[in-house]
């Protein structure tokens, strides 16, 4: 039985969403459910599950771009269904971002082996739940942020920007790198990032007007300031609580 794995279905579809949930819950698997496109991304925003399971199927909005949403803010595997089985359909899911394609109709047996095979690969994956960097924790599954132990309330956007950073282990990054690595399809301006930046600072740093976490790197771009986070650095900066040390760079690469 899968108790601890989460689940998010959505599908537009009532008769299919009470289906698919009643045989995953036999499954052991926790479900939650959404029947459109506005409704997920409200919801996936908050929570990060291990699976989505998503049916072309919707109340609202396209399958496709939520596909590609989805693959850019969460970290979860994906499963798509639909009742379009050709080719180049199941091609689009895929490049879309789904990590796997079912066409409808389908058996039951088929589409729980389906589910079965994407949570053991996430299972064997093993990824670290949460980042820390002294007083700095990044939680992955939740996509949750404390410094010093307080929650910083931080947009998907802000999320996926600070994740980028800190997976840099301090090295700096180009506008263009960092637009490429945390949100590869969704803005194409680096200006942009200048944005996202100063809302960071204002929610990271003890005085946004001299950074010392997020620092600019001139004529290249940004940096994280690892030394400020680390136990017993006495810098201006985030005081480190428990010395719970940088992870090293195969545990951010997991």
């Amino acid at each position: 039985m899968a108790t601890s794995l989460q689940i998010h279905l959505i599908s537009g579809n009532p008769h299919l969403r009470s289906l698919l949930t009643w045989h995953l819950q036999q499954e052991g698997y926790r479900l939650s459910q959404s029947i459109g496109a506005s409704q997920a991304k409200g919801k996936l925003a908050q929570n990060s599950p291990h699976l989505v399971i998503l049916d072309t199927e919707l109340s609202d909005g396209d399958a496709l771009e939520l596909c590609r949403w989805i693959q850019q803010q969460a970290s979860s595997l994906l499963l798509m269904l639909s009742t379009l089985g050709d080719e180049t359909d199941i091609v689009s899911g895929l490049q879309a971002g789904a990590d796997d394609y079912l066409s409808k109709p389908f058996g039951m047996q088929e589409f729980l082996a389906r589910v079965d095979a994407l949570t053991r690969r996430q299972r064997s994956s093993a990824p670290p739940a949460s980042l820390l960097y002294g007083a700095l924790e990044v939680d992955l599954i939740q996509r949750r942020v404390k410094l010093k132990q307080t929650p910083i309330e931080l947009t998907p956007q802000e999320f996926s920007l600070l994740y980028v950073l800190v997976q840099a282990l301090g090295m700096p990054l180009s506008r263009s790198d960092i637009l490429e690595r945390a949100w590869p399809n969704g803005i194409d301006n680096p200006r942009t990032v200048d944005t996202h930046i100063l809302s960071l600072r204002k929610k990271l740093e003890v005085d946004p007007r001299q950074p010392s976490l997020i620092q600019t790197v001139r004529n290249v771009g940004y940096r994280f300031n690892m030394e400020v986070l680390e136990p017993g650095n006495d810098g201006e900066a985030t005081q480190p609580g428990a010395p719970t040390g940088v992870p090293n760079r195969s545990a951010l690469m997991a």
